[in-house]
C-alpha cells in the first residue's frame, strides 16, 4: 500500500475532529433521550435464492394429471408447460407457448395447434405432435380428478364413462381396431387396456402407433411432425382456457414409460412422488417428506433461452426457488418479517401484523400487498344429501337459516373494508347476467324458521334434538341426533377456526351438536363414494378455467362430478341432469340464461351447500422482489417464478 500524501494526512486529521466534535453532540443528545432503532435491509440475503412460504397446503402429488389442489399451480407453472397459457396481464385470454400459433373453426369444435419445433423437455427429449397425443390420451385415461373434471364431455364421453367405468378419449376405439384389427369397438375394458399398453410403450416411430395416432375421427389427430388436430364433442368456445391449465402440461413419454408407464384409472406413484422433467423454465431438485419443501432449480438447458417467447415463458433469473408448503402462520409472519421470504401469506385478520410493521408501515402498501382483489370461485361446506341425517331437504334448509352470515363475514375486515364477498352459490357475481338470475335471496339467518324446518326432518328422518331450553324439537319417538362431523382442509387458519366457532355455536342453539375435524387434502381426495363421504366437508372450488357453467354450477351439482370432482354433496336431480347435456354448449345466451335461473332455483330449494364467504386473493411479496406478474390459473391467483428478478 503506498503512503498517504502530505494533502490527505491533513484531510484525514480533519475528519478524525470533526467526527470526535459530532460524537461529542451525538452524545449529548443521546444523553437525554435514549432511542432505539432497528434496521433492516431491504435486500435479499441471498441474490440467488428466493423462499416462498405462501402456500399453506402442500401438493397431494407432483403430477400435473393427478395433483388437484390449487396451491401447487406456481409449482407446475414452473416446471411443465401446456400448448397455451394464460396472459400475464389477463386471464381471459392466452398465449401460445409449446404452440406457435393455433386456428380455431368457426363452430369452435375443431382446434389446430402448430408446434414450436426446438421445444425440449429438460432432459433433452423434442416435443413433437405425438408428445401432444400421448400427454392428452394420458391424463384422460389415468382417470385421475383433473382429468376427468376437466375433459369429460369434451374429449371423452360422459355415458361410456358412467357405464364402463374407464375415461376414454372419444373415437379411439375405432383408431385401435382400424390400425391393428382388434375389436376395440364398444369393448371399453380391452379399448383402455391397449391404449395403456400403446402409452406404456410408446414409440411414436412405430407404424402402428402412427396410424393409430393419425386417424382422423378421434380426440386428438396427429396431423404432422408438428401439427395437432384437436376435435371436441361439443362445439366449445372456452376450449383454450381449459388447455391452458396445468392438466393441460405437456408430459415427457420416455421417462414416464421408465417409471411406471400409464395404467387405467390409476395414478403414478413414482411421478407423483418425485415429479418429473418438463419443458419449463425449471426443475425439480429436491423434494422434501409429505411435500413440505420443494426445491427449484433453474434449467440449465431451457429451450426458450434467447428465444423470442411470452414473458411468462421468458428464462428465469432468480436460480432457486425453495418453497415451503404448510408453514405455520406464525413462522409465515416471522419469516417475512426478518426477510427469510421473499413471497408470504397471512389471512386477512393479521395483515397488519406485517403491514404495520417497520420497514412496511413506511412505503407504499402496493409494494408489498399484491391482490387481483375477489376471483371467481365458492367456499361452502357440502352437505352429503344421500347420508342420514343431511339426505332430508328440511334438515339442510334448518341448517342454512340457523348460521349467522353476517357474523361471518365480519371476520374478513381490514383497515375498515372487508375483502370478502357473501353471495348465493354456485356461480360467481362475476358472470353478471349468469349469475343468480331469480335475484334469490341469501338464506336469512332465523332461528324460529331453522326450527321450523328442524321439526319437520325430525318426524320424517325418525329423530329428535333437544334445544338450550329443554325444548324437544322433531320425533321425540325416535332417536337422538348424533355428534354430526364437520371434515375440513388442514392446516386450518385462525379466521377459518373462527368460522367453525361461529358455525358450531350457532348449531347448537337448534340443538345441533357438530365438531371439526382437520384433514389432509389426500383424505379428502379419498371421498370417492356418497357412503365414503362424511356428512359435511368444508372445501372450496374455484372453476378450473372461466366458465360459470361447465366449472362451476356442473361440478358442485352434477353426479358425474361427483366427490373429489366437485360434488362433495353428491348431489343428484334429475332434471339438472337432464339440461347439463346441453346447457353448457348453448350459444343463444337468452335460452341458457332461462335455463340457469331454472337450474338456481332447483339448487336453491334443495340446499345441497352452505355458502360461506369468499376471500379476497393476495400474496405478501418484499418489495425488492421486482418483475412480479399475477393471474389465474385453476382458479387460483398465481405467480411465475421465472419473471421475478431483485432490485433494491
Amino acid at each position: 500500500m503506498k503512503a498517504l500524501s502530505k494533502v490527505s494526512s491533513v484531510v484525514l486529521i480533519l475528519i478524525v475532529i470533526i467526527a470526535i466534535i459530532g460524537g461529542v453532540l451525538i452524545y449529548n443528545q443521546i444523553s437525554k433521550k435514549t432511542v432505539t432503532t432497528t434496521t433492516i435491509a431491504l435486500k435479499p440475503s441471498n441474490t440467488s435464492v428466493l423462499v416462498d412460504v405462501a402456500q399453506t397446503v402442500a401438493p397431494d402429488s407432483l403430477d400435473p394429471a393427478t395433483d388437484f389442489l390449487d396451491q401447487v399451480e406456481p409449482l407446475f407453472y414452473a416446471v411443465f408447460q401446456e400448448l397455451v397459457e394464460p396472459n400475464g396481464s389477463n386471464y381471459l385470454q392466452v398465449v401460445p407457448i409449446i404452440a406457435q400459433n393455433y386456428t380455431i373453426s368457426s363452430n369452435y369444435q375443431n382446434y389446430y395447434f402448430y408446434l414450436r419445433p426446438c421445444v425440449h423437455f429438460a432432459d433433452g427429449v423434442q416435443v413433437n405432435a405425438s408428445t401432444v397425443w400421448f400427454s392428452l390420451y394420458r391424463t384422460i385415461l389415468m382417470g385421475q380428478p383433473p382429468g376427468v373434471a376437466d375433459y369429460i364431455c369434451i374429449l371423452f364421453n360422459q355415458t361410456i364413462y358412467s357405464v364402463s367405468g374407464y375415461a376414454i378419449p372419444w373415437g379411439v376405439c375405432y383408431a385401435i381396431e382400424n390400425a391393428t384389427g382388434l375389436h376395440t369397438v364398444g369393448n371399453y375394458n380391452l379399448t383402455a387396456h391397449v391404449l395403456a399398453y400403446i402409452l406404456s410403450h410408446f414409440n411414436a416411430n412405430n407404424a402402428t402407433i402412427q396410424k393409430i395416432m393419425s386417424y382422423p375421427n378421434q380426440a386428438v389427430v396427429v396431423k404432422g411432425p408438428y401439427e395437432v388436430e384437436i376435435n371436441l364433442l361439443h362445439p366449445y368456445k372456452y376450449f383454450l382456457l381449459d388447455m391452458a391449465n396445468s392438466w393441460g402440461a405437456i408430459v415427457d413419454p420416455v421417462y414416464i414409460d421408465e417409471h411406471g408407464g400409464v395404467q387405467p384409472n390409476e395414478a403414478n406413484c413414482y411421478i407423483n412422488a418425485h415429479g418429473m422433467p418438463g419443458t419449463g423454465p425449471y426443475e425439480i431438485e429436491y423434494v422434501g417428506p409429505s411435500f413440505n419443501c420443494v426445491v427449484l432449480v433453474a434449467n440449465p438447458n431451457y429451450w426458450a433461452t434467447g428465444k423470442n417467447v411470452p414473458i411468462i415463458a421468458e428464462s428465469p433469473h432468480i436460480k432457486v426457488i425453495e418453497i415451503y408448503y404448510g408453514v405455520t402462520h406464525n413462522d409465515r409472519v416471522e419469516d417475512f418479517l426478518e426477510n427469510k421470504a421473499q413471497i408470504s401469506y397471512v389471512s386477512i385478520p393479521y395483515l397488519g401484523q406485517v403491514l404495520n410493521q417497520y420497514p412496511y408501515s413506511k412505503i407504499n402498501e402496493s409494494q408489498v400487498f399484491y391482490s387481483l382483489g375477489i376471483l371467481p370461485g365458492v367456499q361452502f361446506i357440502a352437505m352429503n344429501t344421500q347420508k342420514f341425517p343431511t339426505n332430508i331437504t328440511d334438515f339442510r334448509l334448518a341448517i342454512e337459516h340457523a348460521i349467522n352470515y353476517s357474523q361471518l363475514l365480519s371476520l374478513f375486515s381490514y383497515n375498515g373494508k372487508e375483502l370478502a364477498s357473501e353471495f348465493l352459490g354456485p356461480i360467481s357475481p362475476q358472470y353478471g347476467k349468469l349469475y343468480n338470475p331469480n335475484n334469490l335471496s341469501v338464506y336469512s339467518y332465523n332461528l324460529s324458521m331453522a326450527i321450523h324446518y328442524l321439526n319437520e326432518a325430525g318426524y320424517e328422518g325418525h329423530f329428535y334434538v333437544v334445544l338450550p331450553n329443554g325444548s324437544v324439537i322433531g320425533d321425540s319417538n325416535g332417536i337422538q341426533l348424533p355428534t354430526l362431523e364437520i371434515i375440513a382442509l388442514a392446516p386450518v387458519t385462525q379466521v377459518e377456526q373462527e368460522e367453525f366457532q361461529i358455525i358450531t355455536e350457532d348449531l347448537a342453539k337448534i340443538g345441533i351438536s357438530v365438531s371439526v375435524q382437520y384433514v389432509l387434502f389426500s383424505v379428502i381426495s379419498s371421498y370417492t363414494s356418497p357412503q365414503s363421504t362424511p356428512n359435511m366437508v368444508a372445501i372450496g372450488w374455484t372453476p378450473d378455467w372461466p366458465d360459470p357453467i361447465f366449472q362451476q354450477m356442473m361440478p358442485l351439482t352434477d353426479i358425474a362430478f361427483g366427490g373429489p370432482s366437485g360434488n362433495f354433496a353428491w348431489f343428484n336431480n334429475s332434471d339438472l341432469q337432464s339440461m347439463y347435456n346441453t346447457l353448457p354448449f348453448i350459444t343463444n345466451t337468452t335460452l341458457q340464461e332461462k335455463m340457469v335461473a331454472k337450474a338456481y332455483s332447483i339448487i336453491y330449494d334443495c340446499a345441497p351447500y352452505i355458502w360461506l364467504p369468499v376471500t379476497c386473493s393476495y400474496y405478501l411479496i418484499q418489495p425488492y422482489v421486482k418483475g412480479v406478474i399475477l393471474s389465474v390459473a385453476d382458479g387460483y391467483l398465481i405467480y411465475f417464478y421465472n419473471t421475478m428478478y431483485y432490485s433494491n
